[in-house]
């Protein structure tokens, strides 16, 4: 009778363990638990630690409570301008409620992906160029937007998107590079126009200055001229205005008119000096000094 009993007892302890190891679940923090009981929902999502389920009856489903990062394959498209590009992006989502997640959708990863991909391709064709390359923080809220639209009803929460590259043609990037080159060229004439103008800006301050003292200019010439002569390979040139040349012819002629020849007794005067013929018009001012001059040396030696 014992032995039985004992028996007995035995194989109850033998069918608690295999119950109790059938039953026994461990749920880790990062997942929630969702109970299907003869394929419905059973109660609330089952929290992180140990918990127990019917065997042969339950079904438990673990949902990732994990951030997901889910890469969206490149996307061709034509923008709003005409331009075929290729975007690739990187979604960011997690599960906010595990039961939606499983019971809503048939795969929350997948669905996610391809409207990601159809919100993708709408994005490059209401966007122009120039803000698929500079403004991409707001075309991301707006992708983002619309991707979060219909995942809440799923149960899923989109955190960020971030559009990671944008793939041009060759022929777009050789004319973009082109459009850079040009705008900097014309910066770069922009510059040496201002340049240019406030050199002579300056230019027109001096001369003004030195028209209201002609010594300035002198001073100027003399200034050049030593700069010049500091180089030994160099062969100078000082010009001599013809201005200087006329002072002295002028001078000559004050001379000579105010000491005259004085006459001597018994022989005549001499013939006084034939006067100078005045130069023509079309007479350049170079062979007008040099006829003056020989005209002056030639009175100098009859006297």
């Amino acid at each position: 009778m014992v032995e039985e009993l004992l028996g007995a007892v035995a194989g109850v302890a033998a069918a608690g363990a295999v119950y109790v190891s059938a039953a026994a679940r461990v749920i880790k923090q990062y997942e929630r638990g969702v109970v299907l009981r003869l394929g419905r929902l059973a109660g609330d999502v089952r929290p992180p630690g140990f918990t127990m389920i019917v065997p042969f009856v339950d079904r438990l489903h673990k949902v990732n409570m994990q951030i997901v990062t889910l890469p969206v394959p490149g996307q061709e498209g034509i923008t709003r301008d005409n331009v075929t590009v290729r975007v690739d992006a990187v979604v960011y989502f997690k599960v906010v409620d595990a039961a939606s997640a499983l019971i809503t959708v048939e795969d929350y990863k997948y669905a996610v992906s391809q409207m990601a991909q159809t919100s993708l391709r709408s994005i490059i064709g209401k966007s122009d160029l120039d803000d698929l390359l500079s403004n991409r923080e707001k075309l991301n809220q707006g992708l983002e937007l619309m991707i979060d639209s219909p995942a809440i009803g799923w149960g899923v929460q989109v955190d960020r998107v971030e559009i990671k590259d944008v793939s041009l043609p060759e022929s777009m990037k050789r004319s973009m590079a082109r459009q850079a080159e040009a705008d900097r060229e014309r910066r770069a004439r922009i510059i040496n126009a201002d340049a240019e103008l406030q050199a002579s800006r300056k230019l027109a301050d001096a001369a003004r200055q030195m028209a209201e003292t002609p010594s300035a200019l002198q001073l100027r010439l003399l200034q050049t001229v030593m700069a010049v002569a500091a180089e030994k390979n160099s062969t100078l040139v000082l010009p001599i205005p013809v201005e200087l040349l006329r002072f002295l012819e002028r001078g000559e002629d004050h001379g000579e008119r105010q000491a005259p020849a004085p006459a001597t007794a018994g022989r005549p005067a001499e013939d006084p000096p034939e006067a100078v013929e005045p130069p023509k018009a079309g007479d350049p001012p170079e062979r007008e000094v040099e006829r003056t001059i020989d005209d002056i040396i030639g009175d100098a030696q009859g006297k």
